[in-house]
């Protein structure tokens, strides 16, 4: 599967040559014309990736990384800064505002891609060191899901779902990952069986803790079942 990456330029023909150049060196490239355009297919599409130029109207590069840094879901996501600011103070700020790379216009494209490479490369390193080394706690955190999940499902005759108190729109594969954490798989499993990658189910969930208000996989399940927000996985695949 192709790694996604978001570029927000305000020039035309450089998000065009950047996102061709990205597009054939095999990346998945979604493309925004400012920041505030950008926060929004950031939400949407949740790539591995952002690339984005430093000035532009409205928003500028160094509010928009720390509008990333703000949110839990996109803390660790690497950012790559393209900008005609080349002097060595203008690269020291970008590094302070908390960008992994920078990059002065005009640029070589193929300096740009070993980059994005090599960022995605150690940020993958790090999600699979950690992820290998599930602790006995997330596992009893799994069996307590699980438990919780039979509780519900046994009084279910009792139990009317209430509404939500705020309307929560779920993405296909975000309503898969809650269906799936609601039976107390870990992220790994199912990764497995949404065939994806861990990282991008760790994106999902901290999403629907984003979504839902809740803070552990626990409160997320709970939540989900008192709210009707699950679904019927049998029933899916059959």
């Amino acid at each position: 599967m192709a790694e996604r990456l978001l570029l927000v330029d305000d020039e035309p023909g450089v998000r065009e040559a950047v996102q061709a150049y990205l597009e054939d060196s095999g990346f998945t490239v979604y493309v925004a014309s400012d920041a505030v355009e950008g926060w929004e297919m950031l939400k949407q599409n949740l790539p591995d990736l952002v690339i984005t130029d430093v000035m532009m109207p409205r928003v500028d590069g160094y509010q928009f990384l720390q509008q990333m840094r703000d949110d839990p879901t996109f803390q660790t996501m690497p950012v790559v800064f393209l900008t005609a600011k080349g002097m060595t103070s203008d690269r020291i700020e970008g590094y302070k505002a908390g960008c992994d790379a920078y990059l002065p216009k005009p640029f070589d494209p193929d300096e740009l891609v070993i980059i994005v490479s090599n960022l995605l490369k150690r940020r993958a390193a790090i999600v699979s060191n950690t992820s290998d080394s599930e602790t006995p706690d997330i596992a009893e955190m799994a069996r307590q899901i699980a438990e919780i999940k039979a509780l519900l499902t046994s009084q279910r005759s009792n139990i009317i779902p209430t509404p939500t108190p705020i309307r929560i729109d779920l993405t296909p594969r975000e309503q898969s990952v809650l269906n799936l954490v609601a039976e107390g798989l870990m992220n790994k499993e199912i990764a497995r069986r949404l065939e994806t990658s861990v990282r991008n189910v760790e994106k999902y969930v901290s999403r629907l803790f984003s979504k839902t208000g809740t803070n552990s996989r626990t409160e997320l399940v709970r939540y989900a079942l008192e709210h009707g927000l699950t679904t019927d996985m049998d029933n899916e695949q059959s």
